[in-house]
This record gives structure tokens, C-alpha cells and sequence, in this order.
């Protein structure tokens, strides 16, 4: 059964660190010191998505995600990479 599914994800990376929270311990006081900071990147430095699928019999398409993904994105991105043909999964498989 699972050799007829394909699977789907997308992925943020951000190129320089994460936006998240971080957090240093250090000893009181010493909150200035060089050891004791993060460098950080204004306006987040650059952030790449990508969208793959993949299968029991390999990978599809690798797609950089220009912009903000919506529906119509996504349904471009399906019609270009979900090729039975290319997937060898036949004409007969369940998306994931």
C-alpha cells in the first residue's frame, strides 16, 4: 500500500540563524561581554521555502516558493511536479 503514496512538504530556511527566541546563561553582570552575545542580522537576512514530494520510488521536483504560497500557487506547483510519468507511481496513487 504505501508503495502507491506520495508525500508532500515545504520548508523555511532561514539563511542567517532563526527567528526564534535564543537564550545565553551567563553570570550576573557579565551581560555585556563579547562571550556572552549573539550576533544577530537585521531584517532577518533571507529566508528561502521550498516544496518536494516524494515517493517509495524517489524524489519529484525540488520547488523554490516565490512569494506568499495561496492556493493558486500551490495548485501551479502540483500541476508542474505531480507527473504520474515522471513519480512511476501509475496512474493510480493517493497524495499525502
Amino acid at each position: 500500500m504505501w508503495k502507491k503514496v506520495l508525500w508532500s512538504d515545504e520548508t523555511k530556511i532561514e539563511l542567517f540563524g532563526h527567528q526564534g527566541k535564543r537564550y545565553v546563561w551567563r553570570k550576573p553582570n557579565t551581560s555585556d561581554h563579547p562571550q556572552n552575545t549573539i550576533p544577530t542580522v537585521k531584517h532577518c537576512g533571507g529566508i528561502i521555502m521550498l516544496w518536494e514530494c516524494f515517493s517509495s520510488a524517489g524524489t519529484g521536483k525540488l520547488v523554490k516558493i516565490e512569494g506568499v504560497m495561496n492556493g493558486a500557487k500551490y495548485r501551479d506547483i502540483l500541476e508542474e511536479s505531480l507527473s504520474a510519468r515522471d513519480l512511476r507511481l501509475g496512474r493510480r496513487f493517493t497524495f499525502q
